[in-house]
């Protein structure tokens, strides 16, 4: 009986088995009927689906394009930029398991199809598509990212786009959608990117709780900015330039404590600007250009310490030009012109420390221009239309102008009462300090922060500012601790430090220091160094907020980046990497490197060696802007060529006449940025398995073009899927092989770069054809690069 049973047992398994088995081979004859379908309805004129046909030994799962799952099944399907034109297939839903549908960058002209499997990632952008968007079902509850961009697609965004739950990224800039925004977006509470700049869509927007970028330039929005949307508190970038919002700018907009960049230049916005500007700590970039504002700038403005762009161009602004702003250690770019300020331009808007434009052409300004720092060679156009300035690089000023500014002893007397509250309020600060230090002291023998306590002997923790902080020592000790570590290198452990009551986010590392470094007493020697390196400003180099040491631990305090590092993101380890699958935002990063790169070479006297270019050491902001980081191991070479002792920077970056000499200039910097440049361009680190034993990517790509392969093989497929992105990154990877070469004395300057990357700027898909895109960027090519020693090896 027992027997009987067995055999029963097992005779329905194998029954079991062999119909999953027949199953499966069912599914997978109906893919590939489908697959074939599909590709009966395009036109393949490069013959990139050549391997999509019936073969007995061919499983579709290998054809080109297509990713099956570990059950076989296609999951799937990617296109992109293979040059396809025709009809997508409605055939194209049968295909149950497919989570994945990419043919961006293609020439479809055709309607969608109408119906879509239950996918999690749609990205048909940079094609000419006409006709409305699809109709999402219940089925499409679980899609994620939906790009649509750059396409000719038309008609009102329907209601059935509240059904995408969740839905991350919502991408339809560039088509002609109009009419209002569906009132069921309120459902997409999951929403971190809206784009639909470049569209003529109308109506409001609900608050999305999420949501941390907002693209809506270049529409025919009308109303108001919607006073709620500080409820999205994870906004860091709002766009709403070239609509026609009319409405003043409601106070609640400086609430956002994580908003970065604010742009709503020409609409119709009145009424002053709000003077709230101490509540938006994160803001870098500011542009309230072309509008209808009236009052004065708020000196608030002041109080935002990382903004590096304000442009208020073309408004109605009235009064002086706050002094405050002169003083802003990060702006850099300062736009006034065609307003109606008056009064005097401040004596040390010249000596300003990160600045370099300024326009304040066309207002009522009078008296001498300053004769310091950059003023000395302004633009004399920066400064036209101002009919009662002279002097500096404008005419010298005649007696009349003279006697007018000496007229204005009201602005001197405030001058005078502003250095008498000055002075007395150093003298309040210096008795404030006395009675600090004694507390802070007092603190510390007791106890107060815990193990980084100074012991017996041990000096007491010093903070060297070298910039205006709302923190303190003890604040940030407090947050040394190991479940705020967010990463650790050669040169120490880097730990997230958050200032509760500034409301500020530091990024504070740790240096190493061995035992006979405590014992050799070289903190002092670091001190100097670190106060050097505390004075740079730049908007491509993390600003140095503060050194904190004593006899025995060193700790340096900077900016805490968003987006982590460069490396992380190319490689794909942090949510940065999602927003760089596109070559511009690539290239930008680039350009902003070699930016700081210039200013560390020819700006700084003596100039700064940075000895540790990498991926790693590239960090980037809310806006993905580049700034360079980790001065652990630079030094002021203050001559060429000095000798160090000992090998600093990582393998895989480090210039091969360095290993050897011990030689140090511009040069090593300049060979680390040309990997980091292949780094963007491949998507590979400098040391990859593939490239081979003590291979690394420079001699891997300079092998491809000695054996005649095509370098397009080594671009990065995520990023360089279309033609005309290939040609744009070709000619930067002639930058980089030019960087990278192997005698120091053919490596161009860093300015050089600036200039040969000028050249190389990509371009926007036009709407003419690739050919003549490819034809004005090989002329290009020629242009820039016929003198240079890789010319012709692409």
């Amino acid at each position: 009986m027992f027997t009987s049973l067995v055999l029963v047992l097992f005779l329905y398994y194998c029954y079991i088995g062999s119909t999953s088995s027949v199953l499966a081979s069912i599914d997978n004859v109906n893919e590939l009927s489908v697959l074939l379908s599909v590709k009966s309805t395009l036109v393949d004129p490069l013959n990139f689906l050549k391997d999509w046909k019936l073969s007995d030994t061919s499983d579709h799962c290998n054809w080109t394009g297509v990713r099956c799952n570990s059950n076989g099944n296609v999951e799937k399907l990617d296109l992109a930029g293979m040059n396809l034109t025709g009809k997508i297939s409605d055939s194209i839903s049968q295909l149950s398991s497919l989570v994945s549908f990419n043919i961006s960058c293609n020439g479809f002209e055709s309607l969608l199809p109408k119906s879509i499997p239950p996918l999690k990632s749609i990205d048909i952008s940079q094609n000419s598509f006409s006709g409305s968007l699809f109709l999402f079902s219940n089925e499409s509850l679980g899609l994620v990212h939906l790009n649509a961009s750059g396409n000719n697609l038309s008609g009102n965004l329907t209601e059935d786009l509240g059904n995408l739950v969740s839905l991350e990224v919502l991408d339809l800039r560039g088509n002609f959608f109009q009419g209002s925004l569906p009132s069921s977006f309120k459902n997409l509470q999951k929403l971190r990117f809206l784009g639909l700049s470049g569209n003529n869509l109308t109506g409001e927007l609900p608050s999305l709780e999420k949501l941390q970028r907002l693209e809506l330039a270049g529409n025919r929005l009308s109303g108001g900015i919607p006073g709620d949307i500080s409820d999205s508190v994870s906004l860091s970038f709002i766009d709403f330039s070239r609509n026609q919002i009319r409405s003043s700018l409601p106070s609640t907009i400086l609430s956002i404590h994580n908003l970065q960049a604010f742009l709503v230049a020409d609409n119709f916005i009145s009424g002053e600007v709000p003077d709230q500007f101490q509540d938006c700590p994160s803001l870098s970039n500011l542009d309230l250009s072309s509008n209808t504002l009236t009052g004065t700038i708020p000196s608030s403005i002041a109080s935002c310490e990382k903004l590096v762009s304000l442009n208020l161009r073309n408004n109605n602004l009235t009064g002086e030009i706050p002094r405050q702003i002169t003083t802003m250690s990060a702006l850099a770019v300062l736009d006034l012109s065609n307003n109606s300020l008056t009064g005097v331009l401040p004596e040390s808007i010249g000596t300003s420390p990160a600045l370099e434009l300024l326009n304040v052409s066309y207002n009522k300004l009078t008296g001498p221009v300053p004769i310091n720092g950059f003023l000395k060679t302004i633009n004399p156009d920066d400064l036209r239309g101002n009919s009662g300035l002279c002097g500096g690089v404008l005419p010298p000023c005649s007696k009349f102008q003279r006697a007018t500014s000496s007229h204005s002893s009201l602005h001197g007397k405030r001058i005078v009462a502003g250095w008498l509250i000055g002075i007395a309020s150093v003298l309040a600060l210096g008795i404030l300090t006395i009675v600090t230090r004694t507390l802070y002291k007092k603190w510390y023998s007791n106890g107060f922060c815990g193990d980084e306590t100074a012991s017996k002997g041990e000096w007491p923790w010093r903070l060297m500012a070298f910039h205006r902080l709302g923190f303190t020592a003890s604040d940030i000790l407090a947050c040394i601790k190991e479940s705020n570590m967010i990463g650790m290198g050669a040169t120490g452990i880097v730990y997230k430090a958050e200032m509760s009551r500034s409301s500020t986010v530091l990024a504070v590392k740790k240096l190493w220091r061995s035992a006979a470094d405590i014992e050799d007493g070289t903190t002092g020697d670091f001190v100097g160094e670190v106060n050097l390196l505390g004075k740079l400003r730049h908007r491509n180099i993390v600003r140095l907020l503060g050194f904190l040491y004593n006899d025995k631990n060193m700790m340096i305090v900077y900016e805490f980046m968003l987006n982590g590092n460069l490396g992380d993101a190319i490689h794909g380890k942090n949510a940065a990497g999602r927003l760089l699958v596109d070559w511009v935002s690539r290239y930008n990063i680039a350009l902003g490197v070699a930016h700081g790169l210039a200013y560390l070479h020819h700006d700084c006297h003596p100039p700064v060696i940075h000895r540790d270019i990498k991926s790693n050491n590239i960090l980037l902001d809310a806006n993905l802007d580049a700034r360079i980081a980790d001065f652990g191991l630079a030094r002021m070479m203050a001559r060429k060529k000095e000798t160090v002792s000992m090998v600093a920077g990582s393998y895989g970056y480090i210039a091969p006449e360095y290993g050897y000499t011990l030689k140090v200039d511009e040069k090593i910097d300049i060979y680390s940025y040309g990997v980091v440049l292949l780094e963007l361009l491949t998507g590979r680190r400098p040391l990859e398995p593939e490239f081979g034993e003590s291979v690394d990517i420079v001699e891997w790509v300079r092998r491809k073009i000695r054996d005649n392969i095509s370098l397009e093989e080594a671009l990065d497929p995520n990023v360089g899927n279309c033609r005309y992105v290939q040609e744009e990154m070709l000619l930067v990877l002639q930058i980089a092989l030019l960087c990278t070469t192997k005698l120091p004395k053919d490596r161009p300057s860093m300015r050089d770069v600036i200039s040969m990357l000028g050249e190389a700027k990509p371009r926007r898909k036009s709407n003419s054809n690739e050919e003549n895109t490819s034809r004005s960027l090989a002329e290009k090519h020629s242009s820039v690069f016929s003198t240079s020693p890789v010319n012709g090896l692409l």
